[in-house]
């Protein structure tokens, strides 16, 4: 049978979606042992996990570009899942690092108006999964800085107030929401989960997906296996099985 003519026989495949959005802790989460690694291997041949961290960016940015990644027109029903996941470059201190900063309260708004971005192109709240920002270990981060001739340009304390107001937004918008700042404060020496003070070590991309796992696995677990396995594919006749 020709390719064409199978094609015309046969459904469009289309792979329901799971899309990670967020700065560069979900840029780096397809790297080896990464979270978003973890994810895309429980759901092959269930869904396609894909990845929109954009490294340094921030909620400002981020609602810009939210628009241009999903539209109803195009692509929102197949969306099964969403995480945003930013806070870390928005809670850097303004006075040095002006660039990234986001203000406390910009930021809140800017999730939620993402968040309702999402809903206004019939993405659930029941899809939605808002992040927090890990916890930020000073020390390390500080040598990170100066290595590059920076000072300590973030603090733990500022970041937890970007995250409590993560959790503020998915509450009053109805979300999901993994709290990742105080999961990971709950074991007191948190820093094992980072690799430099700032982003995941092998440890953090670990609990991380176990966390973000327990939330998504009730969600997706009813999604069918695509295509059959192969042992019930009809070598026979096997268009009357995959087509």
């Amino acid at each position: 049978m020709a390719l064409a003519e199978a094609g015309a026989r046969g459904r469009l495949l289309r792979w329901p979606r799971v899309l990670l959005f967020g700065d560069s802790i979900t840029e780096y989460s397809f790297q080896e042992n990464g979270w978003g690694a973890y994810l895309a291997e429980r759901l092959v041949r269930k869904c396609d996990v894909v990845n929109r961290g954009i490294s340094g960016y921030n909620t400002r940015w981020a609602k810009l570009v939210l628009p241009r990644l999903i539209t109803e027109s195009t692509s929102a029903d197949s969306i099964v899942a969403v995480t945003i996941f930013f806070g870390a470059n928005d809670s850097a201190l303004k006075e040095l690092n002006p660039k990234q900063h986001v203000p406390l309260e910009e930021y809140a708004a800017n999730l939620k108006g993402m968040v309702q971005y999402l809903k206004s192109v019939d993405v659930t709240a029941d899809r939605i999964i808002l992040i927090t920002p890990p916890p930020l270990q000073e020390s390390a981060w500080e040598k990170a800085c100066l290595a590059k001739g920076d000072k300590l340009n973030r603090c733990n304390a500022t970041t937890g107030q970007y995250a409590q107001a993560c959790v503020q937004v998915a509450r009053e918008c109805g979300t999901d929401v993994l709290d990742l700042w105080t999961l990971m404060q709950k074991n007191q020496d948190f820093s094992s989960y980072l690799s430099d003070g700032l982003h995941l070590s092998a440890k953090g991309n670990s609990f991380l997906a176990a966390q973000l796992w327990s939330r998504l696995e009730n969600k997706l677990s009813a999604l069918p296996s695509l295509l059959p396995y192969w042992r019930d594919v009809d070598h026979t006749n096997p268009e009357a099985s995959l087509l």
